[in-house]
């Protein structure tokens, strides 16, 4: 399928204008970043996993009832998807303690918060994302609060969804980052879906029996083996045979 120009490059993806009016091609990258992109490397074969198990992952959302912008996948890189006005919010569900949230409040990383928290940043890399309240969304016009009722609705729901996928192959998803999107119809009436990806790069996950770390921390903490790690995710979602090495060139299991 023939992409049009490019439109957008971020982080981990490029979007590109898609075949048909109100879509887009997402495009995964091997660019890997932490720290909002002050540490930055190249890990061949990212993009493709990534690729994959956010397909696997939106899928079963859809299925689920979840509305989101993931329509197919075209090749080992690239998914066609729903175009959508970016909500500048990165919506974080915290079910354990780890990351930023252990360091503010001093506590162990690990340790069971006492019930699934929601967070705010708003989407600005100059501005290294900062924490922000609904009184701040609101106030600035981000979203309405119709909107942040939707999108926390519907975090709550994914996580929930998510929890049980991952805890099936024996993941514990500690954490993870969502955004969301405006749809417009013809009428320009809008509806929020869920946009992005769901993959490695934007969820903590750690081994049930032995906690170890199977997502981006790997190479925010030098912890190597991130491919890998990433890869292990995709053989326990049953996305690839054991030690099936996922290509630009090779399309089994397409």
């Amino acid at each position: 399928m023939s992409r049009g120009k490019k439109l957008y490059e971020g982080k981990a993806k490029i979007l590109y204008e898609g075949p048909e009016p109100g879509t887009l091609i997402q495009h995964f990258k091997d660019d890997a970043t932490a720290f909002n992109a002050k540490k930055k490397a190249t890990l061949e074969g990212k993009g493709v996993l990534n690729n994959r198990i956010s397909e696997h992952v939106m899928g079963h959302l859809t299925r689920m009832g979840i509305p989101n912008h993931f329509i197919k996948r075209l090749n080992m890189r690239e998914q066609l998807v729903h175009q959508v006005e970016i909500i500048p919010l990165e919506v974080v569900i915290r079910n354990v303690a780890a990351g930023s949230i252990a360091k503010r409040f001093g506590l162990d990383e690990g340790e069971e918060l006492p019930r699934t928290i929601v967070e705010f940043y708003y989407k600005d890399d100059a501005l290294d994302d900062p924490m922000v309240s609904e009184d701040h969304i609101t106030a600035f016009g981000w979203a309405s609060h119709g909107e942040l009722d939707e999108m926390v609705a519907m975090s709550l729901r994914v996580n929930d969804i998510c929890s049980g996928l991952f805890a099936a192959v024996g993941i514990r998803l500690i954490d993870f980052k969502l955004e969301f999107g405006r749809q417009f119809d013809e009428d320009q009436l809008t509806r929020v879906i869920l946009a992005d990806e769901i993959s490695p790069d934007n969820c903590r996950l750690w081994d049930m029996a032995t906690n170890e770390k199977m997502d981006k921390d790997r190479f925010r903490r030098d912890l190597g083996n991130v491919t890998e790690a990433y890869a292990e995710v995709a053989r326990r979602l049953g996305i690839m045979k054991e030690n099936q090495v996922l290509t630009d060139t090779n399309e089994a299991g397409k």
